[in-house]
């Protein structure tokens, strides 16, 4: 118990600052979560931020936290970026990986 078949899963926070809204990045952000078989949820805050939380394996979830700090959607521009409450949690608490709105 609390190791899917001795893989770690993480839950983390995150929130990206720069030009990170109307850049298409939740959508990309959905789409590189499900591409590394995460769930999770994103969405944009009033202040221009985008956040959300990833859950998965361990190193699945490392490599969206490089994705979301170097990459991020084609036009974004990322400034700084804020990953916060990282857990190991025992089952996924989430399912998919959705926009919020």
């Amino acid at each position: 118990m609390g190791e899917a078949g001795g893989i770690k899963l993480t839950s983390v926070d995150f929130e990206i600052f720069g030009n990170v809204q109307g850049v298409c990045f939740r959508m990309y952000t959905e789409k590189q979560g499900l591409h590394l078989g995460l769930v999770g949820w994103v969405k944009n805050t009033h202040g221009g931020t985008v956040v959300g939380q990833a859950q998965g394996p361990a190193h699945k979830v490392e490599e969206m936290k490089v994705w979301l700090s170097e990459e991020g959607s084609p036009s974004s521009r990322i400034t700084r970026f804020c990953f916060s409450n990282q857990r190991n949690i025992d089952t996924l608490e989430l399912s998919g990986f959705k926009t919020r709105f």
